[in-house]
């Protein structure tokens, strides 16, 4: 089944399928390039983004776009999107039934955007896409490859604001994505796409 950007939106603007669209005030799909090489892929919206309807725009999207400029890139030219599409309680982490009920469109972000790259941010991402097996202060920093998307598992931005000291492992991580971008000739720069805004 084909999906298109607009579909998809609207599919994500209607969705009830859990409790989580009960009590936000907007729906954070995602944003930035929607022909990325190079994709992030975060827990749920926070405060700030359900206030703004954008992914990582509060303290921790401060520090990834800090960490995407790192990486000779702008957030312009990478997708940023989260498991859950919707604020969980007080910043909770979402319920596995809360991330299922979202990975349909997660998925249809994935086949739209195409990247070659994932950057699973923390924990709850890296299990929604990885399975439950993953634990990321163990898995982090190893590449796995599915379908030809290859995949690496690091540190949310805000678990490095919290502990300092995981910064450098987050950084090793950044420069071995950008090493695997440049690798497959990914680096290419990709124009934004307004359908995917």
């Amino acid at each position: 089944m084909q999906v298109s950007w607009d579909s998809l939106h609207a599919d994500i603007a209607a969705c009830e399928k859990c409790g989580l669209c009960r009590r936000i005030h907007h729906k954070v799909p995602g944003q930035g390039s929607g022909n990325a090489d190079l994709m992030f892929i975060g827990e749920g919206p926070g405060a700030d983004e359900d206030m703004q309807g954008l992914a990582f725009v509060g303290a921790a999207g401060q520090l990834l776009t800090k960490m995407i400029a790192a990486m000779g890139q702008t957030r312009e030219q990478v997708y940023i999107c989260n498991v859950v599409k919707c604020r969980p309680p007080q910043n909770r982490v979402p319920t596995p039934e809360e991330a299922a009920a979202c990975l349909p469109y997660l998925r249809a972000q994935v086949a739209l955007v195409r990247p070659k790259v994932i950057v699973l941010l923390g924990a709850t991402a890296a299990r929604a896409v990885l399975g439950d097996q993953v634990r990321i202060t163990r898995d982090r920093g190893q590449w796995v490859e599915k379908k030809g998307v290859w995949f690496m598992p690091t540190y949310h931005p805000a678990a490095l604001l919290r502990d300092e000291t995981k910064k450098r492992d987050a950084w090793h991580d950044l420069q071995a994505v950008r090493d695997k971008l440049k690798e497959g000739n990914a680096g290419a720069s990709a124009a934004p796409d307004p359908q995917a805004q």
